[in-house]
């Protein structure tokens, strides 16, 4: 493997963002090109001080979500081909915010605690339950594999109105490269 890349991350409302991903091929296993994809996510998401990024945010449309939940910034969990087996009926609305719209965050309710199964960055299989800030952002990142970015969960006006803040600050930043 060579050494992690930092990726560029897509940004809303970049329509490669609503692709739906497919599931990771892995026939005898998680390949060098996987573990070459899970190096270069975390890294991305490490650089850009996230605590979660799915595949599609740069571009590849496959079921892989990493995550980061941790204070230290040490505890990497890598989530390939996930599934909700259960989500409680209980619903917490909380803020959230997105690699892919910076600077924006608003309230989004998900439920409360979950339960998944993925493969891990080793292939093994694992169930996951989850609460809290975990279970928040593996529905976020699992939304992503959905071709759903949060702000859709927001009302058309405050979509309407990201949407414009998006379109400036990239105006802005390709003015600044002239």
């Amino acid at each position: 493997m060579t050494s992690a890349q930092i990726l560029p991350i897509l940004t809303y409302p970049d329509p490669r963002l609503h692709k739906v991903a497919e599931p990771v091929a892995l026939g005898s296993g998680v390949d060098a090109r996987t573990e070459q994809l899970v190096a270069d996510m975390l890294a991305t998401m490490y650089d850009a001080q996230g605590i979660g990024l799915a595949a599609t945010q740069v571009d590849v449309h496959e079921r892989l979500i990493v995550i980061d939940v941790s204070e230290e910034r040490n505890a990497p969990l890598v989530l390939i081909n996930p599934e909700v087996l259960w989500a409680s009926p209980e619903k917490t609305k909380g803020d959230e915010g997105c690699l892919s719209v910076p600077g924006v965050y608003d309230g989004v309710e998900r439920s409360s605690s979950i339960r998944i199964r993925a493969l891990d960055e080793k292939g093994a299989s694992r169930e996951i339950e989850a609460d809290g800030l975990l279970a928040v952002c593996i529905q976020h990142e699992m939304d992503h594999l959905m071709g759903k970015v949060f702000v859709e969960y927001l009302s058309p006006l405050k979509r309407t109105r990201i949407k414009g803040k998006m379109a400036k600050a990239e105006r802005e930043a390709l003015a600044g490269k002239r």
